[in-house]
């Protein structure tokens, strides 16, 4: 398994070295270009709700970020120490709704395969899941066949 960890303060002017550090790990686990800014921008939208929501703009509060990668599914561990969000209310807007806001669940939901949180004593973490592996069409996978 390869992983990767970085530790932050809860400023918004962090959220681009977050951005390079997923990019330069994707990139060394072999990840498409368009599936990468997918997932950065998932990711990007989860610290900007802990930002937010756990820790109220607050921009000195700690937050870890741990990137694993095994047998080609990426785990991204985001975790905070702040106020707890109860999952079951955390619902993105309604897609028909036209305005500004609302939209980061619906676009983390669509980058990864998988999300899901842990309370811990303080705070939470949130565990998002994606294969890096696309699952071949009809048993064959046309990626290794000569053109």
């Amino acid at each position: 398994m390869t992983s990767r960890e970085i530790e932050f303060c809860s400023h918004a002017g962090n959220l681009s070295l977050v951005r390079r550090f997923v990019r330069e790990f994707l990139t060394e686990q072999g990840c498409s270009e368009a599936l990468m800014e997918l997932m950065v921008l998932g990711l990007d939208e989860a610290c900007t709700n802990v930002i937010r929501y756990a820790y109220g703009n607050a921009p000195d509060q700690l937050m870890r970020l741990k990137l694993e990668c095994a047998e080609g599914v990426v785990r991204c561990r985001l975790r905070d120490y702040g106020l707890a969000s109860d999952p079951g209310q955390m619902n993105g807007r309604a897609l028909e709704v036209v305005r500004p806001g609302g939209l980061g669940l619906h676009l983390i939901r669509r980058a990864f395969d998988n999300a899901y949180y842990l309370r811990r004593p303080k705070g939470t973490e949130l565990v998002l899941v994606k294969s890096l592996v696309r699952a071949p069409s009809n048993g064959v996978d046309h990626s290794t066949q000569a053109a």
